[in-house]
This record gives structure tokens, C-alpha cells and sequence, in this order.
């Protein structure tokens, strides 16, 4: 991860700041706000502000019969009721907002979460870094066989160093180009001063999808947990998993209770369908019970095996 100058200048103004306010704080979250936390190979991700913690939940859940907050093991039972349960509008009571450095691929599936208020970095304004996202070998893998939004086994070898030069020249000329339309350098430059430069909205169209981009992204606790469900998961794509690692880590020092229960209730949790809930039950008096009775299809039998941990797997 590279930082400019400037960037350093302003993280270091920022974390020098001393405020005092009335309003409720996270201890361990202050203690990394508007730091850098580094992800993938240029990336970043920094908390810069929030609202609220776990006590912000309580008061809102207990708010229809005017009790305070209460000591933390009531706040505890009460959050993992609400989570259980479902009871969302309380966890909308608190707000985060990070600012991200990430590659573009990364951001267009990002954005899909429809629940955030986002503000990217303009390449019709400024010239986008020049820096690029390169996979480690270790994350170079084929298409998946059986799903089409996977990968498959690894590719090693001579395969893989053609795709990691490909990636890096393909980036390269491209940004190259790119500074040849805007007749200028990422440095500010001017190229030929006898040629006028192609209007910023225009070049940029020339990037590669792994050129970073940054973004200001502001959203509640419930859909920032909403997010994290699904992209912290395992099916997730390790690009933007990887990010969503770090973001579970300031979760964590943001809210401690909703964290646990969410880790417990939603991440470490499975869901069953009546079907499966059928099997279950078969299971646990020692009937027997086959894919063919259970009504169930080959991927849902997959998916229940596995995630009661057995072996059998329908191909």
C-alpha cells in the first residue's frame, strides 16, 4: 500500500485532532480512526467517522417503554435478542463511514449494495493513480467447473506468469495511452506542448477494470452487517473479501456486542428450509434419510450436508 505525501500530511493531522464531545465513543475504534489499514496491494481501508455504539442500539430497542440503559450483560441479551429476531431497526440507529482505495472491478461489485451513500473519486476531474491491482499466484485460479461466478483449481507455472505479465503489460500500455491522450503525465507533465490533451471523461475510458479508484462509503450498522454477510463469506470473491476482512476487524472495535452476536447469529449460523428442518429432525433419531426421500434438491443436499458437517456430496 503507497500513500502520497499529502495523504500521510492529512492522516496525521487528523489522528492529531483533540475534540471533546457528549455524544457516545468506541475506546478501540478511536484508537484507529483515520488510519490506513492496508488491503490487497495498493488498497486501503480507514475509518474516518461514526455514530453511535452498542449502547446506541439499546436505548433505540427500549425506546417504545422509556428504560435506559442498562448494565452490560442486559445490553448483551437484549442484542442477541435483536439479532436472533431480527429486529433490524434498531441497529439503523448507528452510522459508519470509511474512505477505500480499491480496483475498479472491485468497486463496480461493491456498488451493487445499493445502501450506502457513496461519493468515488472523479477521473473526469483528476487523472486516476497509476497503480494497478496484480494478484499473488496464490489467487490466479481457472474457471469454476459447476459455478459460473467461481474459481476452479489454481493455475501455477509457466500458465501463471503468462497471466501475471499479460495483467502487468496490459495495465502498463494502457495507462501509458492514457496519458498520451490527456497529453500529460500522472506527475502533471505536459507531453507535447504543441498538442492539446483529450478531455479527462474521454481518456478514462481507455483504463483497465484494475486501476485503483477511492470512495467516501457511508452506511448504517444493519447494512454494513448486511454487507459483511455476504462478502466476509467464504463464496465471496477474495478481492473484495479481503476487504470486508478489514472492515470486520473495525466492526469489532465499534460495536463489540453486535459484533459477537452477529459473528454467532449470521456468519457462524446456518439456515434450514422446512425440508431440511425434516431431515434434521430424521437425523437426529437415527432414521435413515437419502437425498431421494428427502425432497430436497442435489445443491440444497450439498449445501445442508455441508453445513452439518458430512461428507456425502452429490455430484
Amino acid at each position: 500500500m503507497k500513500l502520497t505525501e499529502d495523504q500521510k500530511k492529512e492522516i496525521k493531522e487528523q489522528q492529531s485532532q483533540k475534540n471533546v464531545t457528549k455524544r457516545v465513543t468506541s475506546p478501540e475504534l478511536e484508537k484507529i480512526l483515520y488510519e490506513a489499514l492496508p488491503v490487497l496491494d495498493h488498497g486501503f481501508v480507514r475509518v474516518v467517522d461514526y455514530m453511535g455504539d452498542d449502547t446506541s442500539i439499546v436505548q433505540a430497542a427500549r425506546v417504545s417503554y422509556g428504560k435506559g440503559t442498562k448494565k452490560v450483560s442486559t445490553d448483551s441479551g437484549l442484542i442477541k435478542y435483536l439479532m436472533r429476531h431480527r429486529h433490524s431497526t434498531p441497529f439503523e440507529m448507528c452510522e459508519i463511514k470509511y474512505h477505500i482505495k480499491l480496483p475498479i472491478f472491485v468497486a463496480r461489485q461493491w456498488i451493487r449494495h445499493r445502501t450506502a451513500n457513496v461519493n468515488e473519486y472523479s477521473a473526469r476531474y483528476s487523472i486516476l493513480d497509476k497503480e494497478f491491482y496484480i494478484p499473488d499466484k496464490q489467487h490466479l485460479a481457472a474457471q469454476s467447473e459447476n459455478n459460473r461466478q467461481g474459481r476452479g483449481n489454481l493455475i501455477n507455472g509457466k500458465q501463471a506468469d503468462e497471466i501475471l505479465n499479460l495483467l502487468k503489460e496490459d495495465a502498463k500500455r494502457n495507462y501509458d495511452d492514457y496519458e498520451k491522450m490527456l497529453n500529460q503525465k500522472y506527475d502533471g507533465t505536459v507531453i507535447d506542448e504543441n498538442k492539446q490533451g483529450l478531455a479527462r471523461e474521454l481518456a478514462r475510458m481507455n483504463l483497465t477494470l484494475n486501476a485503483y479508484t477511492q470512495w467516501y462509503w457511508k452506511t448504517d450498522l444493519l447494512n454494513l452487517l448486511n454487507f459483511l454477510s455476504l462478502r466476509a463469506d467464504s463464496h465471496a470473491q477474495y478481492e473484495i473479501r479481503a476487504y470486508a476482512d478489514v472492515m470486520i476487524d473495525s466492526l469489532k472495535r465499534w460495536v463489540p456486542l453486535a459484533y459477537e452476536s452477529f459473528m454467532d447469529y449470521r456468519v457462524g449460523a446456518m439456515e434450514l428450509s422446512s425440508k431440511g428442518k425434516s431431515v434434521v429432525k430424521k437425523m437426529m433419531k437415527g432414521e435413515k434419510c437419502t437425498h431421494e426421500d428427502s425432497g430436497l434438491s442435489k445443491r440444497e443436499w450439498n449445501e445442508l450436508m455441508g453445513s452439518l458437517g458430512l461428507k456425502e456430496n452429490l455430484l
